[in-house]
């Protein structure tokens, strides 16, 4: 039964991530449609990012309490409605009203989707479970993106949402169904939890997931111009290449939460910050052998979704009694990293007037986030390490 559920919450992480990723997919389409610039239509992607950011560890704060059924029954609920709104946008207004309803549903249904998953599941199976969950994202590359622009040339862009209320719609019946009651965190004010960033432990680690998100959407977002003006790729090659980095991402998701079930969070996330960093500063160097810079390419992004279970586990081992807070800041603060990777990337590309150097600069921020990691990994240390000594003195 739990395994049914974990793919059920999977499927409903596919319709979220699907919503934010696929904007970027029609952008082009938005603008024509919608009549406004480029520049402006992306600002839909910077809104839900802030509402995701902002809202998320807000709400789930306040549903601390709140059992974890029934707040993804809420949640689903509310990004069906925001889909609902996008379907019937007419007006970029309207549709910047719907990307804030949005960002927020799929914040807290992520954050629930994690916390139910970990209460429903042995300890030891945690980190397999996490890289379960977040298969949702890299099926939503795979197979989100490409169906949401093939209904766009179909149909109309609006056809994507309605396509995602109907599906969510299924999957918020099958929670009804399926979803076992599960407890939601013992009660903590909301000022006491926040007091949980005065930890360093959890503070360093905060700053890993922003520089290290930071430093992947330096290159992330500008990959399709990469592939091509950088690896000369024809456009039905990148669609093919982008094709094959969701599988390396769903490889990595995979590989990622069983490596954290058998040899735990902190050698993987060292493994992983190692790969993130060596690939980006050799692909520049690479640019002449093609088979070479999409190997590199491909490491980066195995890598890149092998940190994702092993970052999740690390805050609920670190910080169990306030894991729902914890896990929203992280995804919160990685929705910033994502954001502001975006603009160094832009600006990195408009002084260079070309974004072959990206991938350096991305390394520079990768590096930070290593640091970051080894900080936090040392404080934790030291902070076992007296408990230990706490406990044989008594």
């Amino acid at each position: 039964m739990n395994r049914k559920v974990i793919y059920m919450l999977t499927l409903a992480v596919f319709f979220t991530a699907t919503s934010e990723l696929v904007i970027a997919g029609i952008l082009n389409v938005l603008a024509d449609q919608l009549h406004v610039s480029v520049a402006l239509a992306g600002q839909l992607i910077t809104v839900y990012s802030l509402a995701f950011a902002i809202g998320t560890p807000v709400i789930v704060s306040l549903t601390a309490r709140m059992g974890r059924k029934k707040l993804l029954l809420l949640a689903m609920l509310v990004f069906i409605v925001g889909n609902l709104v996008s379907y019937v946008s007419s007006s970029f207004t309207l549709l910047i009203v719907s990307r804030m309803i949005l960002g927020v549903s799929s914040g807290v249904l992520l954050v629930a989707a994690f916390s139910a998953a970990a209460k429903m599941v042995p300890p030891e199976k945690i980190g397999s479970t996490m890289g379960t969950i977040i298969l949702g994202f890299s099926s939503a590359m795979i197979l989100g993106v490409p169906l949401g622009i093939a209904l766009t040339h179909i149909f109309s862009w609006q056809m994507i949402f309605l396509f995602l209320a109907a599906g969510s719609f299924i999957i918020m019946i099958c929670m009804m169904l399926m979803l076992p009651e599960i407890q939601g965190d013992a009660p903590v004010s909301f000022s006491r939890q926040f007091t949980i960033l005065g930890n360093p432990i959890i503070l360093t680690a905060l700053l890993l997931v922003l520089f290290r998100e930071a430093g992947n959407s330096i290159l992330f977002t500008y990959l399709s111009s990469f592939l091509d003006t950088i690896l000369h790729r024809s456009a039905s090659d990148i669609g093919i290449i982008m094709l094959s980095f969701g599988i390396a991402g769903a490889i990595g998701s995979r590989i990622g939460g069983s490596a954290v079930d058998k040899w735990g969070s902190v050698p993987v996330m060292v493994i992983s910050m190692i790969f993130h960093v060596v690939t980006l500063l050799l692909l520049p160097l690479a640019i002449h052998l093609f088979p070479l810079a999409i190997a590199l390419l491909s490491l980066w992004i195995i890598s890149m979704f092998i940190m994702g279970p092993a970052t999740q586990s690390y805050f609920i081992a670190k910080a169990p009694q306030s894991s729902n807070l914890i896990i929203s800041l992280n995804i919160s603060v990685t929705q910033i990293g994502l954001a502001s990777g975006a603009s160094v990337g832009g600006m990195a590309a408009t002084l260079n007037s070309t974004v072959l150097y990206n991938p350096w600069v991305a390394s520079v921020a990768l590096l930070i986030a290593f640091l970051a990691a080894i900080v936090s990994f040392q404080k934790s240390k030291m902070t076992q390490a007296i408990s230990v000594k706490k406990g044989y003195n008594l």
